[in-house]
């Protein structure tokens, strides 16, 4: 063989071998880890964008944490996303914290909103009405889990409403259950609450005015994700970036989670399955 030769196929080898290196460095990532905080309509969101996900060949693991954590947790890229921040009021300390160490693709879920509500045969109107007789209530506000956004503004609006009341930390279950309690004996009860929600196609509810517009106006549902993720799945990146949900969808979901014996993941995957135009949309 003569030195050319030699040194072409030399040559040949090292660019083979280079390409088997890029290839390698370019492979679409393919396990997946969502954080999400255990709320009725994250639950939601978070299985059927999983099943999407998994619809594409991707490995998908879901981590359910403090509203915080789950910031954190995209923020450090623990996380590769999640699909559950409130922006620009419920989340605003954490996004305005994070916002440089996280991408933002924008809504996944419009016109949002957080308050206070009561049933319907409770006869106030506004939050200030509370102020008139708050032993009614027990003295109490039912919340949910401490260090979310709602509970945030929760705390602000008893301040500014100079209410006698104390907010009580539990979860989105807790809370519920006191409502169903209630609302059985036709008690009053006042409770931290938040649309998409399926506790409003469940019971006749009403939200409370905020005349000091504590709880600020109509929100959004956001996907964030890892400032490596376009680079590390730029596909998966795609289907987030386009995923998204109505409220009617997103609440007619949240009801079949309450069935007996529901699973929300085994729900979410059926609605994909049924829903293949709207799933295309996200994933062409």
């Amino acid at each position: 063989m003569s030195i050319l030769s030699k040194l072409l196929k030399g040559t040949a080898v090292a660019a083979a071998a280079l390409g088997l290196t890029l290839g390698a460095a370019q492979a679409e990532k393919k396990d997946l880890t969502i954080a999400y905080v255990e709320w009725s309509d994250a639950v939601v969101a978070t299985n059927v964008v999983k099943a999407a996900l998994e619809d594409k060949g991707y490995k998908v693991k879901i981590v359910p944490l403090s509203g915080a954590a789950m910031w954190q947790a995209v923020a450090t890229g623990e996380a590769d996303a999640m699909v559950a921040a409130w922006l620009p009021g419920t989340h605003a300390a954490y996004y305005d914290k994070l916002k440089s160490k996280v991408d933002n693709l924008g809504p996944n879920v419009t016109g949002a909103k957080i308050g206070w509500a009561v049933p319907t045969y409770v006869d106030i109107t506004t939050i200030e009405d509370i102020k008139k007789d708050p032993a009614k209530f027990g003295g109490k506000v039912i919340g949910i889990d401490p260090g979310a956004g709602l509970m945030k503004a929760s705390e602000k609006a008893i301040k500014e409403y100079g209410l006698p009341v104390k907010l009580v930390e539990g979860s989105d279950a807790t809370m519920v259950a006191a409502l169903k309690d209630a609302y059985a004996k036709k008690e009053p009860i006042v409770i931290t609450t938040w649309t998409p929600h399926w506790m409003f196609a469940t019971w006749d509810l009403k939200y409370l005015d905020d005349p000091k517009g504590v709880f600020g106006g109509e929100e959004t549902v956001n996907t964030i994700v890892s400032t490596k993720l376009k680079e590390e799945a730029p596909e998966a990146y795609k289907i987030l970036d386009g995923f998204n949900l109505s409220l009617a969808d997103e609440q007619a979901l949240m009801v079949e989670n309450e069935k007996p014996g529901a699973d929300p993941a085994a729900t979410a995957k059926a609605w994909v399955a049924a829903n293949k135009a709207k799933v295309d949309a996200w994933t062409k």
